[in-house]
C-alpha cells in the first residue's frame, strides 16, 4: 500500500504557530511520527507540504494511478478551496481528511470543509495521532 499524505498552508509552521491549539512539536517531528509508523505497519508514505493551493492541486493530480489512498491536511484551504476538492473528485483517490485541531469546535468559518464532500473519513482533535488513525483506517479497509 503507498499513500500520500499531503499537508497545506501552515502546517510547516508547527512549533510556532498557536502552540497552544497546535502543540509544540515541529513539521520535523509530524513527519518523522507518520513515516515510523508507515514503516512499522508496512505501508509506504509520502508526505508533500505547500502553501500553494495550485501546488497542492498539481500534487493530487500527479499521484493519479501511483497512490492507493491521500491523507490531506489541507489547512485553511479546508474551508475555502474548492480547486482541492474538485482535484480529488478528478483523481478519485480514496481520501482520509486529517485536523490537528477539532474543527467543529473551533470558529464557525471552521466548521465548513470543502474536503468532506469528497472524503471518506475525517479525523479533527487527534493531534498528530489522526494521521497514524488515518493510515490505520486504510489498513482496515477491504478494498487496499
Amino acid at each position: 500500500m503507498k499513500i500520500l499524505v499531503i499537508n497545506g498552508v501552515n502546517l510547516n509552521m508547527l512549533g510556532i504557530r498557536e502552540p497552544d491549539l497546535y502543540g509544540k512539536s515541529d513539521y520535523k517531528s509530524l513527519v518523522k511520527t507518520v513515516k515510523t509508523y508507515a514503516k512499522e505497519k508496512g505501508v509506504k508514505v509520502e508526505l508533500y507540504q505547500s502553501n500553494s493551493e495550485g501546488e497542492i492541486c498539481t500534487k493530487i493530480q500527479k499521484a493519479l494511478n501511483k497512490f492507493d489512498g491521500i491523507i490531506i491536511n489541507a489547512g485553511a484551504y479546508t474551508h475555502t478551496s474548492v480547486a482541492i476538492l474538485d482535484a480529488l473528485k478528478a483523481v478519485n483517490i480514496p481520501t482520509v481528511e486529517v485536523h490537528i485541531t477539532n474543527i467543529n469546535e473551533r470558529e464557525e468559518f471552521r466548521k465548513h470543509s470543502y474536503i468532506s464532500l469528497f472524503a471518506e473519513k475525517m479525523y479533527a482533535g487527534y493531534g498528530v495521532k489522526g494521521y497514524t488513525m488515518a493510515i490505520d483506517y486504510f489498513l482496515d479497509k477491504t478494498w487496499c
